[in-house]
């Protein structure tokens, strides 16, 4: 079996990323401004990719239940991941912001974290959909998905956490530490390049 690679062009950098955020914030400002739930979904829904690494699925399963914002417990709950396996996600305090935000806008009684227009709950391609609008908008790649933003958050949690591959395999529930060892062949290109600049 040949290994999988993550390259460059499966995450973004830090300027995408940046471009992302900026786009999906002044559309959720202007949706507040004028009393509109979507946008202010779609920005949350955003964030918590890229804060968490959620695969869509989980995303688009996530309950209320699920969430914990109570007092230095930044948490949620992932009850069916790959495999069916349960997991506990940390997040920052940033991101618990943004969800109790969201958590006190939002205006339909659903179970669920993210709901649509007509349904409690928001399939897995409604998500892709929301992230492939922003990204368009953004001036990104088409060839990106939203699972980008799991890779993205894969590799800045490798280098924050000084390279545990340990914690990155916990956060997004890789069964092996060697699925999440793909995300040091990345590292060690950029270190590569930060190398040659010196």
């Amino acid at each position: 079996m040949t290994k999988w690679i993550i390259t460059h062009e499966k995450f973004l950098d830090d300027q995408e990323v940046k471009q992302l955020q900026q786009t999906i914030e002044k559309a959720m400002l202007y949706a507040r401004s004028k009393g509109r739930q979507l946008a202010v979904r779609d920005f949350t829904i955003l964030e918590l990719a890229l804060g968490t690494g959620l695969r869509v699925s989980e995303i688009a399963d996530l309950k209320l239940d699920d969430i914990n914002l109570r007092k230095g417990q930044n948490s949620l709950i992932v009850r069916r991941g790959k495999g069916g396996k349960t997991r506990q996600v940390k997040f920052s305090s940033r991101l618990k912001d943004i969800l109790e935000s969201w958590l006190d806008y939002r205006e339909k009684d659903s179970a669920y974290l993210f709901y649509s227009e007509r349904q409690d709950k928001m399939t897995s391609s409604a998500i892709q959909r929301v992230f492939k609008n922003y990204a368009k908008k953004a001036g990104l790649s088409p060839n990106y998905s939203i699972h980008c933003l799991r890779h993205t958050y894969a590799t800045k949690l490798y280098k924050s956490s000084e390279y545990n591959l340990r914690m990155v395999q916990k956060q997004l529930g890789h069964s092996s530490p060697s699925i999440s060892a793909i995300y040091a062949d990345v590292i060690d290109e950029d270190l590569e390049e930060a190398v040659e600049k010196l």
